[in-house]
């Protein structure tokens, strides 16, 4: 989650969301009565004196709206608002008419409350991730680039360099468009890090010495930390797939959000495992973990919409925020996903065994 201070009042934030776990974080601090800026489109019909109305032209507007209702939309990759639109930066747009507008991953929105509680000014303090990777996928042939942010991997579409064959391993004089290539991978690198501030690192693999080649050429364009990870040999979007299930990149993210919630998750397989009672599995047990005080981590998937109301699975995560657990989210459709899918949506670990 990008949260930055908006020149628009002293109580209005611009927020990014990188990842679904910050559409639940957002959420969770948006109200009813809070306005909220943002670009959307609105149908503009032109009225003539003696004429019926057309069916207008779509376009594009900023608008401030004042929210009147707001929930996830059915496939919980986005937040629908409705509300009163108090002013727009286009006259033909009355005041005082409904509008909705749908959140989604990467929307910049400018959220202003009368009042923050001291719980959502800490949610969106805790929602920072102050480091995003930069995955490429890379050989002779082609390239893929995966942003993760969060716990969310999000992959561009496949670079090709429109050779093939072993025949271009060799000299520069052999590969002549391999500059060309590499400058078409760097833009792509480019147009994700040109919208991030946090820091940045790029993780290059592949088969064969093109990523050595890549990498040398790339250090001389961006500035950002860059490691070559060894033994993973297939290159293209495949290749980000077989990378995210290598202990070689588990190792290097360790740190990361995404890292953190694969190895408490691996935590809650072995407790499982073992039949150590310090974990949670499924809404009832993690509500009792949560009433009872002893939830540490909870962790769950947009698939968790299914089995409970969301107004409620919103004051279960205000509650844990409130008693001290941390809270992660993660996209149903991951590995780490499934795996909490296959759980019943929701898990997580205890301070004690309360069983």
């Amino acid at each position: 989650m990008i949260v930055r201070d908006s020149k628009h009042s002293e109580k209005s934030k611009a927020i990014i969301p990188e990842d679904l776990d910050d559409l639940f974080t957002l959420r969770r601090i948006i109200e009813i009565n809070d306005n909220i800026i943002t670009d959307t489109t609105r149908s503009i019909k032109q009225r003539t004196e003696f004429s019926r109305p057309d069916k207008g032209e779509r376009i594009k507007i900023r608008i401030l709206l004042r929210i009147e209702s707001v929930k996830f939309d059915a496939t919980v990759d986005r937040i629908r608002i409705g509300g009163t639109i108090l002013n727009s930066d286009n006259a033909l747009v009355p005041k005082g008419v409904h509008h909705s507008i749908s959140i989604m991953v990467d929307d910049m929105i400018i959220l202003e409350k009368k009042q923050w509680k001291q719980i959502q000014s800490t949610i969106l303090k805790n929602s920072g991730n102050n480091t995003i990777y930069l995955l490429i996928s890379i050989d002779i042939q082609e390239a893929a680039i995966a942003l993760v942010t969060g716990t969310h991997v999000k992959i561009l579409p496949n670079i090709y360099s429109g050779q093939s064959g072993k025949r271009f391993q060799g000299s520069k004089k052999i590969n002549p468009n391999i500059d060309n290539f590499f400058d078409e991978i760097v833009r792509g690198i480019k147009s994700v890090t040109s919208v991030h501030t946090q820091e940045q690192m790029l993780v290059l693999f592949g088969p064969g010495e093109t990523k050595r080649r890549f990498f040398n050429f790339l250090s001389k364009e961006i500035n950002d930390k860059i490691t070559i990870l060894e033994g993973i040999d297939v290159a293209g979007e495949d290749g980000i797939f077989v990378s995210l299930r290598s202990s070689s990149l588990k190792e290097l993210l360790k740190s990361s959000k995404i890292g953190i919630v694969s190895s408490l998750l691996d935590n809650i397989f072995y407790l499982i495992h073992k039949s150590e009672p310090k974990y949670a599995i499924g809404v009832n047990e993690v509500k009792d973990a949560v009433t009872n005080k002893s939830i540490d981590c909870l962790i769950y998937s947009n698939s968790i919409l299914e089995k409970l109301n969301e107004d409620d699975f919103i004051e279960l995560l205000n509650l844990t925020e409130i008693i001290g657990g941390k809270i992660y989210g993660v996209d149903g459709s991951t590995d780490i996903g499934l795996r909490v899918s296959s759980l019943g949506g929701i898990v997580g670990l205890l301070r004690y065994a309360t069983r």
